[in-house]
């Protein structure tokens, strides 16, 4: 399928000024990508993206920055379908997995294998459930494997009126 509109994801003030940047889920690796492998997590509304982003943070919020990107991407599949799920041969629990669990312990997560494939098969990107605490079913993201500022897989940050920093160094 073919997403149109906007997605957001909330940073840490610090990186700001790299507001495409996915290093740390490339070094850290995440529920759809293991360590190595570029992944841009967003979400469809901007409380799931800032509820994603305090996870870490349970009892006191953080400061984040919140942007929004502007979305044209094509081969985005929407696995909170349960036909698309069925179409895909994708189990809804190996979404679920415990993944960091499974990965510390030297296991290979399902979510993982489940990426690997669909990224074979051409796949840009996938609509999916949040697994952060205290999500509801409205609190759903859209995980990015190939993403660029044009057509046919755009995913681009909104700053319009270059409010964003330009490096770490202009970031005070």
């Amino acid at each position: 399928m073919k997403l149109t509109g906007f997605v957001y994801r909330a940073h840490n003030p610090r990186w700001a000024f790299a507001p495409d940047s996915v290093q740390g889920a490339a070094s850290a690796g995440g529920r759809f990508n293991r360590v190595g492998v570029l992944a841009l997590y967003t979400a469809l509304r901007f409380e799931t993206a800032w509820l994603e982003a305090q996870q870490a943070f349970p009892f006191k919020a953080q400061p984040m920055t919140l942007c929004a990107y502007e979305v044209d991407c094509e081969d985005v599949l929407d696995l909170t379908d349960a036909a698309t799920l069925a179409a895909n041969g994708i189990n809804p629990t190996d979404l679920a997995c415990p993944w960091k669990d499974l990965a510390t312990r030297g296991i290979n997560p399902p979510s993982w294998e489940i990426t690997e494939r669909l990224v074979a098969a051409g796949t840009a990107g996938a609509i999916v459930p949040s697994f952060a605490k205290g999500a509801v079913a409205a609190d759903v993201n859209v995980v990015f494997w190939d993403w660029a500022p044009v057509p046919p897989h755009l995913v681009r940050v909104i700053d319009d009126d270059e409010r964003l920093p330009k490096n770490a160094s202009s970031w005070r």
